[in-house]
């Protein structure tokens, strides 16, 4: 080992310690043995419901249930796969409830999930599948033609498992295989440091980097979030999210397990049979990105016709929530939002809004600083801000946001260059800039104002896009704004605007930039605006501002060598 690489082990491990050098240890071993403690514990009460509306079909599982199905498929990978501890299973699934069985038999015979987006294009489903050394791959049928294609490309790739429909040559099927193994458990080998999942990011900057999160990891980030929202085996939660993300999984998935609970697993979201699902299952609690409160926004369905007094509120984070949207939708539905942030590297969320606070107070703090607060750090993380070379910023200094503590990464699969960077300084770097308030109590409230690379930077002055976004999206006739840097020779960089108007309305340059200039310094106002029809999100609900940037870029060229002035 050089002496790069031992300074890059040192600052990872550092970045897993919390400050006051505490520890932590759970009563498992395994992730086996929790499972076992739940299923005793709860044999016959409900962990899983599952919902797909487009079939009209729901079905439930009890503990026992749900893990007699896990135990098959154990058996099903050690039996007819001969999967070994250590050993990377990709799933080319969606929300459903065999992917729930595939990842929870991995993790009870200490094998990593490697989940891959079911929609992502071949040129990134092939990336992730020879990146991760994946032996096995568990397929819906759907998409098993694009797979058999690139099968002999793959070096590592063994076995293609079929998922849904009937079986095909040479190929195991999932359905008709798992019944016919035994119930019980074979193996237990496995440890809780034992690498869970591999999940691979968005690779908006490059490409895609495995975040491997262990199964302590998972563990450890569900005690935090069912600690901070008073969780316990009485709630319920629900699955809008996909499962292919961490916080579908962690927060949907592993954290009603781990305490005992339930949980509403859906095939997708859908804003016409949201509220019903809360009212009709009894669901405490959702966790969404700032896109669905969009989409419940815009439906605008009565829910006044549902009992929800069990309903606690709504977890929101995993992506930019405008001040616009958070006040909205609590002055519409009535509902709190507990704003949050956390990222793949961080096993999920690593902070969130308290939930003690008064109504006025939560509105104060997602409204009041010209951004929605992200809250204070939840048990099992410590989180700064940090200037470039590494020093702790006081309070209201903008920098970045950093992290460290016991749900923090073993670091990136197979990418040294980007550990060295992450890592640097014993703490995990987020790429994000922001700040932090004190509160009365002199508690830390940390601020997101947006990521380092996504920052535009005019003449020298960086301006956060968040902001610009927030006035957009205020329009009455806009669904859907976002503001996207350009070239220019005068300032470097100049900010168009980039709109999708509500269905039916017209909207006009004119009527853009003639709202932002009421709302905006004229250094941060748009210059061009750019009227389109697409809304571009990434299937975790995150705008894709960067590759929106590049897909306009011959659109705006035009304007590289215009000084646009102040009238």
């Amino acid at each position: 080992m050089t002496l790069i690489e031992d300074e890059v082990t040192k600052n990872i491990h550092e970045a897993q310690e919390m400050i006051d050098g505490s520890s932590f240890s759970f009563p498992w071993s395994n992730f086996s043995e929790v499972m076992e403690e739940r299923t005793r514990g709860h044999s016959n009460k409900t962990f899983l419901i599952y919902y797909d509306d487009d079939k009209n079909e729901r079905c439930e599982f009890s503990y026992k249930e749900f893990n007699d199905f896990v135990n098959r498929t154990s058996n099903l990978l050690i039996e007819d796969l001969h999967v070994k501890r250590g050993d990377k299973v990709s799933a080319i699934l969606f929300n459903h409830y065999y992917t729930v069985f595939i990842y929870f038999a991995c993790w009870k015979i200490g094998a990593c999930v490697v989940p891959i987006n079911i929609e992502e294009d071949i040129d990134r489903k092939k990336f992730i599948l020879e990146n991760s050394e994946s032996r096995i791959t568990f397929c819906w049928i759907d998409s098993l033609k694009e797979i058999e294609a690139i099968k002999d490309s793959l070096l590592h790739l063994e076995h293609i498992v079929t998922v849904g429909g009937i079986s095909k040559d040479n190929y195991i099927n999932y359905e008709e295989e798992v019944h016919k193994k035994s119930p019980d458990f074979i193996s237990k080998d496995s440890e809780i440091n034992d690498d869970a999942l591999i999940v691979y990011t968005s690779g908006t900057t490059g490409p895609p980097k495995g975040v491997i999160l262990s199964q302590y990891n998972l563990l450890i980030d569900a005690d935090g979030i069912s600690e901070w929202h008073h969780f316990n085996q009485e709630d319920r939660l629900m699955c809008v999210l996909p499962i292919h993300h961490v916080n579908g999984t962690i927060v949907t998935l592993v954290t009603p397990y781990y305490m005992g609970g339930s949980t509403v697993l859906n095939r997708k979201f859908k804003s016409s049979t949201f509220w019903k699902k809360i009212h009709t299952d009894k669901v405490n609690c959702v966790s969404v990105v700032p896109t669905i409160l969009e989409f419940l926004l815009e439906a605008n369905e009565d829910i006044s016709k549902y009992s929800l007094g069990h309903f606690k509120w709504i977890i929101c984070g995993a992506g930019p929530l405008l001040v616009e949207t958070a006040l909205n939708f609590q002055e519409r539905f009535n509902i709190p939002i507990m704003h949050g942030y956390g990222l793949s590297e961080t096993t999920c969320y690593s902070c969130f809004l308290p939930t003690d606070l008064r109504r006025d107070e939560l509105t104060y703090w997602l409204s009041h600083h010209k951004f929605p607060s992200i809250g204070i750090p939840i048990k099992h993380n410590d989180m700064a801000i940090i200037d470039e070379k590494g020093n702790e910023l006081k309070e209201l200094e903008k920098g970045e946001i950093v992290v460290k503590g016991r749900t923090v990464i073993k670091g990136y699969f197979k990418r040294p260059d980007a550990n060295k960077d992450a890592f640097k300084f014993g703490w995990f770097r987020t790429g994000d800039e922001g700040f932090y308030k004190l509160d009365k109590q002199k508690r830390k409230f940390f601020f997101i104002t947006g990521r380092i690379k996504e920052l535009i930077i005019r003449g020298g002055i960086n301006i956060s896009p968040l902001e610009v976004d927030d006035v957009l999206k205020s329009h009455p006739k806009v669904r859907f704004g976002m503001a996207v840097p350009f070239e220019n020779r005068y300032y470097g960089e100049e900010i168009a605007a980039y709109i999708v108007p509500k269905n039916g309305i017209e909207i006009t340059e004119k009527d853009v930039l003639e709202y932002c200039k009421r709302k905006l310094d004229f250094k941060k106002q748009p210059k061009v605006v750019i009227i389109g029809s697409d809304v571009p999100y990434t299937s975790t609900g995150k705008p894709k501002r960067l590759e929106l940037k590049e897909k306009l870029k011959d659109k705006l060229h035009k304007y590289r060598d215009i000084q646009f002035r102040e009238k």
